[in-house]
């Protein structure tokens, strides 16, 4: 599986711990930034890292920034997205369970490492319940983008 990660300044030292991470599960990561601690706008990492998933390059993707929730709103303009923001291991479970999302949000300032290593197992380990209830209602949330 190939997961796209993005991230900005405020969540560097996450992002390259959860690339380590994914590395050592086996998993191929596509690394769309930032690289450095420079200030920078996280609208640019984001986006690739959720357009790479719309487009199939990547399986799911891995959003990250300080509170996690400019980069989800970001993630969640791309056509085809549907990324939660995660702090626990419970939402991380239900959202795909339900939800079937195919991206991730976490704020390296709010989920400690830990935690955070542990949501993106869980989230990567639950698979969609593909109960027809739950399919009705993505579709419904799919089709708001048309």
């Amino acid at each position: 599986m190939r997961i796209s990660i993005g991230c900005d300044h405020g969540a560097l030292d996450l992002k390259n711990k959860v690339v380590l991470h994914l590395q050592s599960r086996g998993f191929e990561v596509a690394d769309f930034g930032t690289y450095t601690s420079e200030s920078c706008d996280y609208p640019d990492f984001a986006s690739a890292a959720a357009i790479a998933v719309a487009r199939g390059n990547c399986d799911k993707g891995i959003v990250l920034c300080t509170t996690g929730i400019g980069v989800s709103i970001v993630a969640n303009k791309v056509d085809g997205i549907r990324c939660a923001l995660l702090s626990d291991l419970k939402s991380a479970e239900m959202t795909r369970l339900h939800n079937d999302t195919n991206m991730m949000a976490m704020g390296a300032g709010i989920v400690p490492e830990e935690l955070a290593l542990q949501i993106v197992d869980k989230w990567l380990d639950t698979p969609f319940s593909n109960e027809p209830r739950h399919q009705r209602r993505i579709d419904k949330v799919m089709a708001l983008e048309k």
